[in-house]
């Protein structure tokens, strides 16, 4: 007899739908799984036989053929391990098969029959109406993920047992209820205060501008000057994230894996800070099956670089394109996929090897060949597109032993909030912006005019400091979002001059 199960397959964030055929014939007994599965696809063979048996039900001593189509789709993963469970009992006549065409089966399942989460739960969930289908049938820690999707049915079954009894007596079961907008988790914000900085007004006021438009940061400085304690503390000044933007954030989260029993969105701003040591696919994403990397893994929040001319130069040149443009495409013989990457870029490095270059207190030992080398491992395209550069200097004796006497970030976060509501509302017809960094060179003619005072200015900073085209761009953003702090619609001379120190170090010897 032959039975079909609808499932589904991720292809970067975006489901497809996949056919779960299973036929059970004459023949010498044995399973043969075809449509391009991997490993753990081929492995579910014996998994679901143990399965079944262990679970109470009769497996047939039949010659048992499974095909998933698509079939020049390749297939991974063990979600099909339900799928393929209910269509052999399905295929037995050992449950009603009635409903199979109207649902989608996702889940792993575990020799007992206890079925067990599976990532990229929420982009097929989000993909199901298209495909046709009235609801989800998995684990049920998944289903206040996938209930987040309004208008599906989601029922979350603990045990194998309970999807058959589900098939066969669908009037004991009531889908998962969930009002997204309303149960939005409560943002935890790190224990990281700004106010435990102690001096350094300008970096503070770099991390301040850099929360409130979006902008990438870079802090130069020796070490114990406090470049990473800065770094980390942008997090708590950030805005929430909007609904929008966290249920873009938990689409990544998911097909990466990362939402198994979080709950079902991710309210926070990511903050990642991957190693040094990290390779190019590591950081943009890639694979036979390709995931999302930790670029696309901060989409909407922070990517931390620390030690930044530590990393290869080949692998800083692949952050490039996304900084521009705001994703990442990845590219195979057969398909190619493109993931989001809307990130702010924060980072920090020393100013030479010894780390002591135009520090007041220690000399430096390096030469000036050495100090040219070092700073060779960035490109200059590369710190084009990082709009603010800050010197960050060593704290004098008296500072350290003084307490700390800056705002929290409860009070900075407050301003922030208020300066992205004003860019939000200067976007309204613009559906793709969000806030100042991502500003095209159109928006900034519309946006941010300059005055004659203020055009000089510019001109006379490009001319000495030798800026591209896009360096003076990023400029303009700049001085527009520190336009939205100051609560001022047009750009001042003053926003501009503020801007341009932020240039003084893109290519320091």
């Amino acid at each position: 007899m032959l039975a079909r199960v609808w499932s589904a397959s991720i292809v970067g964030i975006d489901a497809v739908k996949v056919g779960v055929e299973v036929d059970v014939s004459g023949g010498l007994p044995g399973i043969v799984v075809l449509g391009l599965p991997d490993s753990a696809i081929q492995e579910s063979r014996e998994r679901v036989k143990a399965t079944l048996k262990n679970a109470g039900f009769a497996f047939p001593m039949r010659k048992i053929v499974i095909n998933l189509t698509p079939a020049d789709l390749r297939k991974e993963g063990p979600c099909f391990d339900l799928p393929i469970s209910v269509g052999i009992l399905a295929a037995s006549e050992q449950v009603n098969a009635d409903l199979l065409g109207d649902y989608l089966f996702l889940g792993e399942v575990s020799l007992d029959g206890t079925l067990r989460a599976v990532a990229g739960v929420l982009p097929i969930a989000a993909a199901a109406e298209k495909m046709g289908i009235t609801g989800l049938v998995l684990p049920a820690d998944n289903a206040q993920e996938a209930a987040v999707v309004e208008g599906l049915a989601v029922y979350g079954c603990q045990h194998l047992c309970d999807v058959v009894d589900f098939l066969n007596n669908p009037g004991r079961y009531k889908p998962v209820q969930m009002d997204a907008t309303k149960e939005m988790p409560t943002v935890a914000y790190p224990s990281a205060d700004l106010q435990d900085v102690k001096g350094q007004a300008h970096a503070r006021r770099a991390l301040e501008i850099a929360a409130a438009g979006g902008h990438n940061l870079i802090f130069v400085g020796p070490p114990g000057s406090g470049k990473t304690m800065l770094a980390r503390r942008l997090p708590g000044i950030l805005p929430p994230l909007s609904f929008a933007e966290s249920l873009e954030v938990t689409r990544i989260h998911s097909v990466a894996g990362l939402l198994k029993n979080r709950g079902s969105l991710v309210r926070d701003r990511p903050f990642r800070s991957p190693h040094h040591s990290a390779s190019g696919p590591s950081l943009v994403g890639g694979g036979s099956f390709p995931r999302p990397g930790e670029i696309s893994l901060s989409h909407a929040g922070v990517l931390f670089l620390d030690e930044l001319t530590e990393f290869k130069r080949d692998v800083l040149e692949f952050l490039r394109q996304p900084l521009e443009d705001g994703f990442v495409t990845i590219s195979r013989t057969k398909l190619s996929v493109m993931f989001p990457a809307q990130f702010t870029l924060v980072a920090s490095t020393n100013p030479c090897p010894c780390g002591y270059y135009g520090d007041t207190i220690q000399q430096c030992t390096c030469s000036p060949r050495q100090r040219e080398q070092y700073w060779a491992k960035l490109s200059g395209p590369l710190m084009d597109r990082i709009d603010l550069q800050v010197a960050v200097n060593r704290l004098k004796p008296e500072e350290i032993t003084q307490k700390p006497t800056g705002e929290t970030s409860t009070s900075v976060r407050q301003r922030v909030q208020e300066a992205r509501d004003r860019a939000i509302t200067r976007f309204q017809t613009e559906a793709n912006l969000r806030c100042n960094a991502q500003m095209q060179s159109s928006h900034l003619q519309k946006w941010c005019k300059l005055d004659d005072a203020s055009r000089n200015l510019l001109e006379m900073a490009i001319r000495k400091l030798g800026l591209s085209a896009r360096a003076s761009d990023r400029i303009l953003k700049v001085a527009r979002t520190i336009a939205d702090l100051a609560a001022e619609e047009k750009l001042q001379p003053n926003h501009v001059a503020e801007a341009i120190q932020y240039r003084t170090i893109d290519r320091m010897q």
